[in-house]
């Protein structure tokens, strides 16, 4: 749980905690600023699973207050990409926040193996902590694992502790790392048959009351009901046909097609985490966010606040349905919506002209795989078992030893170095001779192995991209990339994580305080955000930032 004495010196006055009022302590930080001009708050915006071109193909049905506000009234950086792999949710909101990619944030994955554990771990899990708002251990979570320090955290560590962050999401790992170590709280939805937002006691021992009260009203109930399309069927040209081969219907529902009986189908999908997997998921967020706005007065003073919001059910929707769905881009209309509400709040409360918000996403998506093929592009799917025994049994074949591989986690492998030791191999013959065999193996098109990746520097290509994903102690020994459209994924929905850049092209959009209006296809970073950012409020970068601020887009 945070706690702040604070002290401030000015002219040699030291000012004890609690010895002056918020606006007495406003007048003397406004002072020592030199009448910079700031944004009362910053709202970061992060659309999970959002490729690029979902502006663009949607953007004659997006109404005016939404994506089109913050396209035509801010600025549209059009050639904005990750740079590193794994493009997942993990990393994807780590490497936005701490302006840096895996190689310093630590966060190389959702999951990874932890070889020092022996074991897979979570990216925000922490046994050291407690669920609250819940006994569901879904609450042991915290930023801990995350290495480097979030703008969010810089922010805090600017003002001595003055401004207020909270982070929100349906996903756990969408609030916490955003709103980084130094935050005032983080807030996650529990689906199952609670339907509420929770904590853990990293932040907080108990909820605020408002959260409470928030919680009781039963917030899910109103959302769990019929999901059919916001307009006719025929409009939604923009997706391919509503019954198709390339999609996973819910358990109890024959065919993935509208319109989605929820409240019949709950019981099947995990009660109230059913709603994850619709628009309504997003609608929770919003709503949510607009109450912490309000109930923690939020950008109502000179020191900045930051509320940092990531709507999830664009990607479970994605996952389960895929890029080129009506479910998705109905999820996608509604979401347009809910993020005008959210501005509308903004304007009410704030004041339009007060708040700077930014808007990206952690990662694209890739078409089906099988629909691609339907159009007579290359893709495919790979399978991980087979290649774990086939590696097996030509080490086993060569060494006489088929344990040396430990594991094989996100498209890495690590050897058992113990069992290396034991039959005196050398690591980096290993790793080349599973470099060799990868290489000619179906469906991959790369290979990089340890040895390479810390013993050399990638300026460009996709080594570049993996050697910003690959983490020291985190990652393992040889790396290899998947040809483009070849996925290890279900034959249904859409998936993501790999170089290619319907993975790594992602929106980016400033609006607000500070922000200049235009666009730009000048090729961008997503680690350049967060050093934009605080540029932007004139507070030090993160500790591990890498990416440099956009100055076209501050005035």
């Amino acid at each position: 749980m945070k706690n702040f004495c604070i002290g401030l010196f000015f002219a040699g006055l030291l000012v004890s905690c609690g010895s002056l009022s918020r606006k007495q302590e406003t007048t003397l930080l406004e002072t020592s600023t030199n009448d910079m001009v700031k944004p009362k708050l910053v709202v970061g915006i992060v659309v999970d699973q959002m490729r690029y071109d979902y502006l663009t193909r949607f953007y004659k049905r997006y109404g005016d207050g939404g994506f089109k506000r913050l396209m035509n009234d801010g600025f549209n950086l059009t050639n904005n990409h990750f740079n590193y792999v794994p493009t997942y949710t993990a990393p994807g909101h780590a490497s936005i926040y701490t302006g840096t990619s895996p190689m310093n944030n630590g966060i190389i994955g959702n999951n990874w193996f932890d070889k020092f554990e022996n074991k897979t771990i979570y990216n925000a899990s922490d046994d050291s902590v407690e669920p609250v708002g819940t006994i569901n251990a879904e609450g042991k979570m915290s930023p801990r694992r995350l290495l480097t320090t979030t703008v969010t955290d810089e922010l805090e560590l600017h003002t001595q502790g003055r401004s207020k962050v909270i982070g929100v999401s349906i996903k756990d790992r969408g609030a916490i790392l955003p709103a980084g170590h130094a935050a005032d709280a983080a807030y996650w939805y529990r689906g199952g048959d609670e339907g509420i937002f929770i904590s853990s006691t990293f932040y907080m021992d108990e909820l605020p009351q408002w959260v409470s009260d928030y919680n009781n009203s039963n917030p899910s109930q109103s959302y769990m009901k019929e999901w059919n399309t916001l307009y006719p069927m025929n409009t939604y040209t923009a997706s391919g046909p509503d019954l198709n081969t390339f999609e996973k219907a819910p358990h109890g529902k024959e065919q993935a097609t509208f319109p989605y009986d929820l409240p019949a189908l709950q019981d099947e999908n995990g009660k109230f985490s059913l709603l994850k997997a619709t628009p309504y998921g997003n609608s929770l967020v919003a709503d949510f966010a607009i109450a912490a706005l309000e109930n923690e007065q939020m950008g109502m003073d000179a020191i900045p606040d930051f509320l940092a919001v990531s709507f999830s059910s664009t990607d479970y929707v994605g996952h389960q349905y895929g890029v080129n769905a009506v479910e998705l881009e109905d999820t996608y209309l509604r979401l347009d919506l809910d993020i005008e509400r959210l501005l509308t709040a903004l304007d009410d409360h704030v004041g339009n002209g007060n708040y700077t918000v930014f808007l990206t996403a952690d990662h694209g998506a890739v078409n089906n795989p099988a629909y691609l093929q339907s159009q007579g592009i290359a893709a495919g799917y790979f399978e991980n078992d087979a290649l774990e025994k086939f590696l097996k049994e030509k080490l086993n074949h060569k060494y006489g030893n088929d344990l040396l591989i430990k594991k094989i986690s996100n498209s890495q492998v690590f050897l058992d170095y113990d069992q290396l030791e034991m039959a005196q191999l050398k690591t980096e013959d290993v790793q080349r001779y599973l470099s060799l065999l990868l290489s000619n193996y179906n469906s991959i098109d790369k290979v990089f192995t340890r040895e390479a990746l810390t013993n050399s520097s990638f300026t460009n290509g996709v080594g570049a991209l993996i050697q910003n994903g690959f983490h020291h102690k985190r990652s393992g020994d040889v790396v290899y990339v998947l040809e483009p459209g070849v996925i290890s994924y279900s034959k249904t929905g859409s998936t993501h994580g790999s170089s290619q850049s319907y993975d790594t092209h992602v929106p980016l959009l400033f609006y607000g305080a500070g922000i200049e209006k235009g666009t730009s296809a000048q090729r961008t970073h997503i680690i350049d955000i967060a050093p934009t950012i605080s540029n932007l409020l004139g507070i030090s970068f993160p500790n591990g930032t890498t990416g440099n601020p956009i100055l076209t887009v501050l005035k």
